[in-house]
């Protein structure tokens, strides 16, 4: 096979086999693929006949090359294709494969190739949408208080400005962006997950309409304090792949995160807000908004 770099050029040639793809995991979504594919995660993609090959590496750690599951919109690969795929490229390692296609697969046929294990820290947490708009009920009640004061401190004095993100914007939110880097040291040596999480969201500003990842901005007092952006996984299911807010504003990630539930996925009936990679702190925010369920990650090796 011949691998291409997976970069926002691809995005149109790439489009047609994710329209309609089965996998419920966001790293399935085509725009967040390509926006993490970063200097030191580089992907790379082939097309063979009816499904499109997704490789994966890393320059610091090579030894961490994997495969994802290939993308057609007519079938599932078989635990056989897998094995015949690895074997053929000589990397025998599949990352991010959901749940729910390891246990629709014969499991004795899947033994027979790989052996399997769960990545917690690479399960989605899924939210109904109305949950997230509404903010409904007692276990809401913490949230909808900190927008009420948010509202109270800088809404309803006229302080804050909601809009749509366009390309024009794209040089305000980079400032606020490395205003935010540099609170938390987004430095490629020593927070490796952070440089590459900018480099994301440098894409993402820079590509925003190829990709077609909606956006929105909030300024108070004029400034630029918060913005996100989406995408979409499938008909039902939207992906908020980028959410930044200052965190000195009392109350301001929660007015964006509820205001993303309304503009950005007013169409969706399910919200996908990726996974926690681990990191506790994540987890607690993820958790606190109280998903409808967990789509798991499966890794699979390849028996010698």
């Amino acid at each position: 096979m011949n691998f291409i770099p997976l970069t926002a050029d691809a995005y149109p040639r790439l489009k047609p086999f994710f329209d309609g793809q089965p996998y419920a995991l966001s790293v399935y979504s085509l725009s967040s693929l390509i926006i993490w594919s970063t200097p030191l995660l580089p992907a790379s993609y082939s097309i063979d006949d009816d499904r499109v090959m997704i490789r994966g590496d890393s320059t610091q750690h090579p030894e961490q090359g994997h495969w994802l599951l290939p993308v057609s919109r007519e079938r599932l690969p078989s635990p056989e294709e897998l094995h015949d795929l690895a074997q053929e490229q000589g990397n025998g390692v599949f990352r991010f494969v959901p749940g729910h296609v390891v246990e629709g697969m014969d499991q004795e046929e899947l033994g027979r190739w790989f052996d399997w294990e769960e990545e917690p820290g690479f399960s989605d947490y899924v939210y109904r949408a109305e949950d997230l708009r509404s903010l409904r009920g007692n276990r809401y009640a913490k949230k909808r208080n900190l927008i009420k004061q948010f509202a109270k401190s800088y809404l309803d004095a006229g302080r804050v400005r909601v809009t749509s993100m366009t390309p024009e914007e794209t040089p305000e939110c980079l400032d606020f962006l490395e205003q935010w880097c540099a609170e938390r040291d987004c430095d490629e040596e020593t927070q490796e997950g952070l440089f590459c999480e900018k480099q994301a969201v440098i894409q993402a500003l820079n590509h925003m309409e190829r990709l077609e990842m909606p956006g929105i901005v909030i300024r108070v007092d004029g400034t630029v304090s918060a913005f996100a952006m989406a995408s979409r996984l499938n008909a039902h299911t939207g992906v908020l792949n980028i959410e930044k807010a200052f965190p000195g504003i009392k109350g301001l990630y929660q007015f964006l995160d509820n205001e993303c539930a309304k503009r950005l996925l007013a169409d969706c009936e399910w919200i996908n807000k990726e996974s926690d990679v681990n990191l506790p702190e994540l987890a607690r925010s993820k958790q606190s908004y109280h998903p409808a369920l967990r789509v798991k990650s499966y890794r699979l090796n390849l028996r010698s």
